[in-house]
């Protein structure tokens, strides 16, 4: 008896043979699909919620900024058109030439700058730029009236200022910045130093000013304790964020010979970091410079006190030929600083004088922020 073959020897399968064929190997296909769908359906569901997330904290930003609004009076402003129009006539003030043709008279700055000493002492002056020299004289120039910042006028008050902070503030700043530094200071001890510099930054220059004023009198000498304070908190902050970033090579290197805690830290700390405090020293001088303006508006001298004194007497053609002699004194500041910080450290932006001009008002935005 024989078997016979359903489909036959050489014939063809049927049709229900090749249905589960097919939907065998569809679904074995989808089997090996759903990874990457599930993968691309999670990237979705994360981009809506990234989308989401954006939108939420935009409208969170709005929502805040529509309060500062209110709180500020920006939503209700007493806005004087007519007199803000008036005042920029004042502050660019034209003259025609021919009759027709409008330019900028710079003439009235300039006579204000020279009539005010803003930039440049005659009297000072005279005692070195004079043919021939005469040795008396620069002797008085330099031991007598000491004179190197009294022959820039105003502006070297202000200069004198932010030199005197930074000179008075550095040495304080070294000592704090050290400490406060979790390297050389055990914890929670380095929080004494720590919380005395937040607490120095926490006040505003122009706050220390008005503090210093019942001590010292209104005038330059308080805005100069004042802007040392300020250097404290400030460049100690500094300070301690480079020692917390060295290596600890050479501190091992030294430890493993032998050296006492004062000579680690002398030798194996301070000695990495040397450049970049010279660096971080310069740039807090020259936001102590700015900052010496600002603190001459409370009448602790300087060209910060002639602009306000000219505001008040709404002399505003004047109060712009201060702001220029403002313009000039920060910006040959910062282009002595920014040189200096540029030789010294290979990670710091090098910038032309052009550079320097340009991105001027970002940069005076950025210190007034610290």
């Amino acid at each position: 008896m024989t078997t016979e073959n359903p489909e036959g020897e050489g014939s063809e399968p049927s049709s229900d043979s090749v249905r589960f064929k097919t939907d065998k190997e569809s679904s074995s296909s989808h089997d090996d699909s759903d990874p990457i769908r599930d993968q691309f359906d999670s990237i979705k569901k994360m981009r809506r919620r990234r989308a989401v997330g954006w939108l939420a904290l935009i409208t969170f930003i709005a929502f805040i900024g529509l309060q500062s609004a209110s709180a500020t009076g920006l939503l209700n402003p007493d806005a004087r058109i007519g007199t803000f129009l008036e005042s920029l006539g004042q502050f660019f003030p034209v003259t025609l030439h021919f009759g027709i043709i409008p330019f900028l008279n710079l003439g009235q700055y300039a006579d204000f700058i020279v009539q005010m000493n803003l930039l440049y002492d005659p009297e000072i002056g005279g005692l070195i730029f004079q043919w021939p020299p005469s040795p008396g004289d620069i002797y008085a120039f330099f031991f007598q009236e000491l004179g190197m910042f009294q022959i820039f006028g105003e502006a070297g008050v202000t200069l004198g200022m932010g030199f005197l902070g930074t000179l008075l503030g550095f040495p304080f700043a070294l000592i704090f910045g050290t400490l406060g530094s979790e390297r050389v200071t055990p914890f929670p001890f380095n929080f004494i130093f720590r919380g005395t510099m937040s607490f120095i930054r926490a006040i505003p220059a122009i706050i220390w000013t008005l503090i210093f004023i019942p001590f010292f009198g209104l005038g330059p000498t308080s805005a100069a304790i004042a802007i040392a304070f300020d250097t404290i908190g400030n460049l100690g902050r500094l300070f301690v964020d480079e020692l917390e970033e060295i290596e600890d090579g050479p501190i091992e290197a030294m430890q493993t010979t032998g050296a006492n805690k004062p000579q680690v830290v002398f030798f194996g700390m301070l000695s990495q970091v040397k450049t970049s405090f010279i660096a971080w020293t310069l740039y807090i001088f020259e936001i102590n410079v700015r900052i010496g303006v600002t603190v001459g508006v409370v009448g602790a001298g300087g060209l910060g006190y002639i602009v306000v004194a000219q505001q008040n007497l709404l002399r505003f053609t004047n109060m712009m030929a201060t702001l220029i002699a403002i313009f000039i004194l920060i910006i040959s500041v910062e282009l002595f600083s920014q040189r200096l910080r540029s030789r010294l450290r290979s990670d710091e932006e090098r910038m032309g004088i052009w550079e320097l001009i340009t991105g001027f008002p970002e940069r005076m935005a950025e210190s007034a922020l610290k």
